[in-house]
């Protein structure tokens, strides 16, 4: 049952995370420059702070923004917490991080694929 579940809410998010994977140039460049990569809970963060601007930063808070109204939707429709459904996303998303980027794992560390 825990299978079928965590099968249909990876579907779900797969869908309803598209536009999470549309491109944006200041924040690709960010993650190939290793300012930012992505965390193990499924959200952007910095893995160099004192290299961001402020309109990064609100790039970045806007997109976390989005992630977690996502997040939110999903977990009420599949009867889940915020934080499993942005964990399988996350999973997701640093499979598909390319090599050269950061990533952080659930233990908080960073790490360049």
């Amino acid at each position: 049952m825990k299978t079928v579940f965590k099968s249909a809410l990876i579907a779900l998010m797969l869908a309803s995370t598209a536009p999470m994977a549309l491109a944006n140039p200041a924040i690709d460049q960010a993650k190939v420059a290793g300012i930012i990569g992505e965390r193990a809970d499924g959200y952007l963060a910095f893995v160099d702070p004192s290299k961001a601007d402020a309109d990064l930063r609100r790039q970045v808070d806007d997109i976390n923004a989005k992630r977690r109204d996502v997040y939110t939707q999903l977990a009420q429709q599949q009867g889940a917490t915020i934080a499993v459904v942005g964990a399988l996303t996350a999973e997701k998303l640093i499979a598909n991080t390319p090599s050269g980027q950061y990533v952080m794992g659930a233990n908080g560390t960073w790490t360049k694929k």
